[in-house]
């Protein structure tokens, strides 16, 4: 039996600030716990985190002149690299090496 969440989500997603401060919580706890399956889900969870981050870019581009233009493209392409570098602690390098070179992009 498949399951559905009847939690709400937002209408229109998140912000490229609200996915981006999401993916940190995710990974900041990813980072925090012991357990090893926990902390692989922490991992799925930052990594869909951060894809609402690049989908809300496609919706609303930061303009390079924006004040926070840097700072949130710098802080996507640091949070890849977190993340590829706890899936590498987990012993995933191949998908970490291929989840690194996602901060290329930004």
């Amino acid at each position: 039996m498949l399951s559905r969440s009847i939690v709400p989500t937002p209408k229109d997603g998140l912000s490229l600030r609200q996915a981006l401060a999401l993916s940190h919580v995710y990974l900041e706890n990813a980072y925090r716990t012991t357990d090893h399956d926990m902390a692989l889900v922490l991992c799925h969870d930052a990594e869909f985190a951060l894809t609402q981050a690049k989908n809300a870019n496609k919706r609303h581009p930061l303009p390079p002149e924006d004040p926070e233009y840097k700072s949130l493209r710098d802080g996507v392409a640091t949070a890849y690299i977190d993340l590829g570098k706890l899936l590498e602690k987990q012993g995933f390098q191949a998908i970490a090496q291929a989840i690194c070179k996602k901060a290329e992009k930004w």
